[in-house]
């Protein structure tokens, strides 16, 4: 009985032990100069292919250790796969992040899309962004760079400059 006691205990201790540490993880960006943790912003394009789009909404996780990703509420038009990228602290309240996304290309019917055997690959993107957070670290401020490649990684038209900003996602 006290060997089942001792590894009821044991398991108790550990199972403790691992929300402590998710609970310190999910509280990343308490802080008012950080950038981890979990955000939704608004975009606007003002030049490119997607100037005409006034309703694009990203979200936003920005690990510890300045690895990120992005997923926008237009990943379905065509179907893309979330970005993902790197980002990093250059000055007091500063950061910069670069993504990049896969894009799909878009077909005329379904059938194409039967015939073509789903979603074929057309290229990717990749979006620079330089965000100022706020004196408080609940919101941010940034300008993107958006360029556009081929699927033989050759530059295209379509790309663009934007401003968003974005608040923190909290309990």
């Amino acid at each position: 009985m006290s060997t089942r006691f001792a590894t009821l205990a044991a398991l108790a201790i550990a199972l403790l032990a691992s929300a402590g540490s998710s609970a310190c993880l999910a509280q990343t960006g308490k802080g008012n100069d950080n950038l981890a943790g979990a955000w939704q912003g608004k975009v606007q394009f003002t030049t490119g292919a997607f100037a005409d789009t006034k309703d694009l909404e990203f979200m936003y996780a920005f690990n510890p250790g300045g690895s990120m990703t992005e997923s926008s509420n237009y990943d379905a038009a065509p179907p893309v796969p979330p970005a993902y990228g790197v980002w990093k602290k250059v000055g007091a309240r500063n950061y910069e992040a670069k993504y990049h996304f896969y894009q799909s290309k878009a077909v005329s019917s379904a059938d194409e899309l039967v015939k073509g055997g789903g979603w074929a690959p057309d290229g990717y993107g990749t979006l620079l962004q330089k965000i100022t957070l706020s004196a408080d670290g609940n919101s941010f401020e940034s300008r993107i760079t958006l360029e556009l490649f081929n699927k033989d990684g050759k530059a295209m038209p379509g790309g663009g400059e934007a401003t968003a900003s974005g608040k923190r996602i909290r309990f």
